[in-house]
């Protein structure tokens, strides 16, 4: 009987480390232990966030690449029941900070994954791989992640079946610290290959434009303004930024800036990286829209259109999702202007607004936010040529982008669709008006209620002899 209940009632677990560019998350899922591959809602059960820069971090100290798990998997062992921690698969992704690390050091690369490797065996869960994703695949994991959440794959209906929705699937956007990606169904030709992407679902197959812009992601974009406007003024010992808080200066050494592949091309010569800039800011937002625009490329394009950098891109349709930094950048937006930016002339707004606030304006509004209040004009203009000038979102299709960092208590990002796939947990086939438990499970469910049924009519008998008796000894 507890053997029987157990195996309906205990759920399975899974962890995915999320190795990102500026630093690593950790998120520990759920779902019923009993179900079938496909059939179980997964549920994020909890998260931990590693302290420090992302694993990329560590070139040169290898080492401190694995040290720095120890907090977050000492947390998964609590978080997950000790009699399941051997059949828990564990898996980690390295994104865009790790791809430009081994673009330019590929040994140090290695040696950082071999040493989290190592860290995460010596854990008593079920270790399947560490592995360096690509951009296309980070944006089809997000992709599948928003989708699943939204239950735009298959959808539990309250008789215990699994049922088409016949909903429309969500585009997803992903804006990381070195990267950034957009991913969505599309009916047009895909021309480029390398965007193309089919995958077959519950019977179904989606085909996919995926791609994932290296170099454009938060923290890289900023080193990528800051090294332009450096050349653009002759390399000089104090430059001014359009985008900084007017009156708000910083100093800054060189290597902060253009130790990067994303930089490697503005980099002065003779380049000494102790040497240090003083950044004055001017707050003047059409010279910050002019420069952010001028680390895109909108000249040249070989297809029939194009994004930017003369990538491919057929038309934006449908609904999208914004993520990661697209949800913060969107929130602080809201949060400091009081301007929800559901529209590009929306958005151009709050870009002018926040522009033009002081730093200690800023402050008063987002006291939390303190060590990056100076990047939150450059992001939202960013975030302006980014999406209505780059991916050509208009007054029509931007009204259906929702940002969000969550899908009920589930972060979005790619950690979920990433576990998904591996796992077996995404069928290719049907599993339409099947039942949700195995056959054994159900075997299980009706012995327990026979059992309680057998137990309720032995009470009620009980009672109906003691009632007979009382009466019999009154008499």
């Amino acid at each position: 009987f507890i053997l029987c209940l157990s195996q309906t009632l205990i759920p399975a677990y899974g962890i995915v480390l999320d190795a990102g560019s500026s630093h690593t998350a950790m998120y520990v899922y759920k779902w019923p232990s009993d179900k079938q591959n496909g059939t179980g809602i997964v549920t994020q059960h909890s998260e931990c966030h590693v302290d420090g820069g992302g694993i990329s971090s560590y070139a040169g100290t290898p080492d401190g690449a694995g040290a720095s798990l120890e907090t977050c998997m000492k947390q998964a062992v609590r978080d997950i029941p000790k009699y399941r921690h051997h059949l828990t698969p564990i898996y980690l992704g390295a994104t865009a900070g790790m791809r430009l690390l081994n673009m330019t050091s590929p040994s140090e690369s290695d040696k950082i994954l071999q040493y989290v490797k190592d860290k995460i065996r010596s854990y008593p869960f079920s270790f399947r791989g560490a592995a360096i994703l690509t951009g296309q695949e980070e944006g089809t994991y997000g992709w599948v992640t928003v989708n699943y959440l939204l239950e735009n794959f298959i959808k539990y209906d309250f008789v215990g079946r699994w049922l088409s929705p016949g909903k429309k699937t969500v585009g997803a956007l992903d804006f990381g610290g070195a990267s950034t990606q957009i991913s969505f169904v599309t009916e047009d030709a895909v021309e480029d290959k390398k965007n193309k992407m089919i995958l077959r679902l519950y019977s179904r197959n989606y085909t996919l434009y995926t791609q994932s812009f290296l170099c454009y992601g938060r923290d890289q974009m900023l080193r990528r303004l800051l090294a332009f406007l450096m050349k653009s003024q002759e390399y000089r010992s104090s430059i001014f930024h359009p985008c900084y808080p007017a009156g708000h200066n910083v100093s800054i050494t060189l290597d902060k800036v253009f130790e990067s592949p994303c930089t490697l091309k503005e980099k002065p010569n003779p380049y000494n990286p102790h040497a240090a800039v003083i950044v004055m800011g001017t707050g003047h937002y059409q010279h910050c829209l002019g420069n952010v625009s001028s680390i895109f490329s909108f000249s040249s394009c070989s297809f029939s259109k194009c994004s930017f950098d003369g990538v491919f891109q057929p038309k934006a349709t449908g609904s999208f999702m914004a993520f990661s930094a697209f949800y913060y950048t969107h929130y602080f937006l809201q949060r400091t202007t009081g301007i929800t930016a559901a529209s590009p002339s929306l958005l151009e707004g709050a870009s002018r607004a926040v522009c033009n606030m002081t730093f200690d304006e800023m402050l008063k509004k987002a006291p939390d936010q303190e060590k990056r209040l100076q990047d939150y004009c450059t992001a939202s203009v960013f975030l302006q040529v980014l999406m209505v000038r780059g991916y050509g979102f208009d007054e029509f299709s931007f009204p259906q982008v929702s940002f969000q960092r969550k899908v009920g208590d589930t972060s979005i990002g790619w950690a979920l669709g990433y576990m998904l796939s591996l796992s077996s947990l995404l069928p290719g086939e049907s599993v339409a008006l099947r039942k949700a438990l195995r056959p054994e499970a159900w075997v299980c469910l009706l012995f327990i209620f026979a059992l309680l049924l057998l137990i309720m009519v032995m009470y009620l008998l009980s009672q109906t002899c003691r009632r007979k008796k009382g009466s019999s000894n009154v008499i």
